[in-house]
C-alpha cells in the first residue's frame, strides 16, 4: 500500500474546508460534511441518515464470508476556532508546515477518518476485497456529546451488529512511541447558575447595596476544591478503588518528563490532587474543572445572572448521577450556610452522562492492535496507555451492541485538540493506513483473529446482489 501523496492532501483539504462545527454551525453545513464522507464510502454503499439533530454516514462491505465482522467509528465534527486570532493560518484552510498539516478538525476526527477510508479504498483497488467486513458509523455530534447517536444506535442495532468496534477517534498518549489505550474517562458537565436582582444594574447607582452574582458564583467556584488541588465535594471520590502498588509499579515504569511536560505548556509548577503522581492524575483519577464564567462584561454593571460552566472527567467505579447529585448538594449546602447571601444558585446537568470506559489489556483486538503497530514501527515497543479524555459511544456500543470498542487513532494528544493551531504529523497519514491494513488482517486471520459470532447483519439486499460487493 503506498504513503498519501498530493492528491490525498488536497482531498483531505476539501473535508477541512467544510467548517463542520457541530456546536452552532448550519444544518446546511453539516450536511455538505456529512455527504462529503457517505461519497468516499461509495464501495460501501455510504449513505447520510437522520437522527433528529446532524446525520450520521453509514456504510456496509459484507462479503468477506465467514470473517469477523468489525464496526469502524468516527466522527466529522469539529470543535469551534475559538479566538481566530491565536491562529496561525485560517482554520478551516488545510495548510502545510513542514511536517505538519495544520487545521481544524485535521486531528480529531477528520484525518483520522479519512485515512481509514482511503485504506478501504486501496485494498479494494489493489485486491478487489477486504480481509474482514466492515460496516462504518461516522457522526456528527460527538464534539456535543453524541446527544442523539443512542436513539439512533438503538433503533438500528441489528444493522450494527459486530464482532468489535474500531474507533478512528481518541488519540495517541505522545508522537514518540506507538502506544494503545486501554481505558478512557467518563464525563458529567453541569452550568451553575446564580441568580440576582431582576436585571443588570448599574454600578454606580447600586453599588455596595445588593448581591453581585459574580461575587457569589466565585465563591461557590472556590469552594469545589482544597487549596492543595483536591476535590471538596462530599461524596465526589465514592466509588473508586484504591490504586493498587502494582499499577501504581506500572505507572513509575513509563517514561514521564514532568518538567519538561510543564515547560511544553508554559508553566513551572504542578497541582492536583495530593497524594499521587502527574502521570496518575492524568491516568486513574477523576477531574473536575471550572471551563469558563459568564456575566456582566467589561462596562459598568452589576450583573443580574453569572455562571460558571463546569465539567468532571470520570473514573471506573464513579457514577455519573452520584457525581451530579454530589455537587448539587455541595451548592445547595453552601447557600445554606450563607456562603452566597443574597442570591438563588441553581445546578443545571447537561444531558450527556458517560461512565468510564475500559477494555482488558488481553483482548484479543489489543493484541492484533499491538502486533500491527509492531510492523509498522519495528523495535519500538507499544505503550498501554489511558486517554483522560472521553468518547461517550463507547459505553453505548457496549450496552447496545455487547461489543468492545478498540481505540485506533493516529492523532496524539500535543496536537492542539480543541485548540487553536490543530494539527497533525503528516507522516501519520501513511503510517496509519499501513496499520490499518495490518490491524484488518491480523484480526481476520492468524493467531490473533476475531472470532466471528454477530454476523453481517444489515438492510435487505437486491437480489443477486451483495451489499458491499467489489463491483459496488
Amino acid at each position: 500500500m503506498t504513503d498519501p501523496g498530493d492528491g490525498y492532501l488536497a482531498e483531505l483539504a476539501s473535508l477541512v474546508a467544510i467548517p463542520s462545527v457541530s456546536r452552532d454551525a448550519a444544518p446546511e453545513t453539516m450536511r455538505a460534511a456529512a455527504r462529503w464522507v457517505a461519497d468516499q464510502l461509495r464501495f460501501a454503499a455510504g449513505r447520510v441518515d437522520e437522527t433528529g439533530g446532524h446525520p450520521v454516514v453509514r456504510g456496509e462491505w459484507l462479503a468477506a464470508d465467514g470473517a469477523p465482522t468489525v464496526l469502524v467509528y468516527g466522527h466529522y465534527d469539529v470543535q469551534p476556532t475559538g479566538d481566530l486570532a491565536e491562529w496561525a493560518t485560517p482554520p478551516f484552510d488545510l495548510t502545510v508546515d513542514g511536517p505538519v498539516l495544520r487545521g481544524r478538525g485535521v486531528s480529531d476526527d477528520k484525518g483520522p477518518v479519512y485515512l481509514v477510508l482511503k485504506t478501504a479504498q486501496a485494498l479494494l483497488e489493489h485486491e478487489g476485497r477486504l480481509p474482514l467486513n466492515v460496516k462504518f458509523l461516522i457522526e456528527g455530534e460527538e464534539e456535543i456529546g453524541s446527544p442523539h447517536l443512542a436513539g439512533y444506535v438503538t433503533a438500528h442495532a441489528a444493522e450494527l451488529a459486530a464482532d468489535l468496534v474500531i474507533s478512528a477517534d481518541g488519540a495517541m498518549w505522545r508522537p514518540g512511541e506507538p502506544s494503545l489505550s486501554v481505558k478512557s474517562k467518563g464525563l458529567v458537565s453541569l452550568d451553575i447558575v446564580v441568580d440576582g436582582a431582576a436585571t443588570d444594574l448599574h454600578s454606580g447607582r447600586y453599588g455596595g447595596t445588593v448581591a453581585n452574582p459574580l461575587h457569589a458564583l466565585s465563591r461557590i467556584l472556590a469552594s469545589l476544591h482544597t487549596p492543595d488541588g483536591r476535590v471538596a465535594v462530599t461524596g465526589f471520590y465514592d466509588g473508586i478503588p484504591e490504586l493498587t502498588p502494582a499499577r501504581r509499579a506500572e505507572i513509575s515504569a513509563v517514561p514521564f518528563d514532568e518538567a519538561g511536560y510543564l515547560t511544553g505548556l508554559g508553566l513551572t509548577r504542578a497541582l492536583g490532587e495530593p497524594g499521587y503522581t502527574t502521570l496518575e492524575r492524568l491516568w486513574e483519577r477523576p477531574t473536575l474543572e471550572i471551563n469558563g464564567v459568564q456575566g456582566g462584561g467589561k462596562y459598568t454593571v452589576i450583573p443580574h445572572v453569572a455562571v460558571g460552566h463546569v465539567s468532571c472527567r470520570l473514573v471506573p467505579g464513579q457514577d455519573p448521577p452520584h457525581v451530579l447529585d454530589a455537587i448539587a448538594a455541595h451548592v445547595a449546602a453552601g447557600i445554606a450556610a450563607g456562603g452566597a447571601p443574597g442570591v438563588r444558585a441553581t445546578v443545571r446537568p447537561d444531558k450527556a452522562a458517560v461512565p468510564a470506559y475500559t477494555i482488558p489489556a488481553g483482548h484479543p483486538a489489543i493484541r492484533a492492535a499491538a502486533a500491527a503497530l509492531e510492523t509498522v514501527y519495528p523495535g519500538q515497543p507499544v505503550l498501554l496507555a489511558c486517554i483522560a479524555g472521553t468518547l461517550p459511544a463507547t459505553d453505548l456500543f457496549e450496552r447496545v451492541l455487547g461489543a468492545k470498542t478498540l481505540f485506533f487513532s493516529f492523532s496524539t494528544a500535543d496536537e492542539n485538540l480543541h485548540a487553536p493551531n490543530e494539527f497533525i504529523r503528516t507522516r501519520r497519514l501513511g503510517e496509519g493506513m499501513r496499520a490499518w491494513e495490518q490491524l484488518w488482517r491480523l484480526l481476520a486471520a492468524g493467531p490473533h483473529r476475531l472470532a466471528p459470532g454477530r454476523g453481517p447483519a444489515g438492510p435487505p439486499e437486491s437480489p443477486g446482489k451483495r451489499r458491499g460487493a467489489e463491483d459496488d
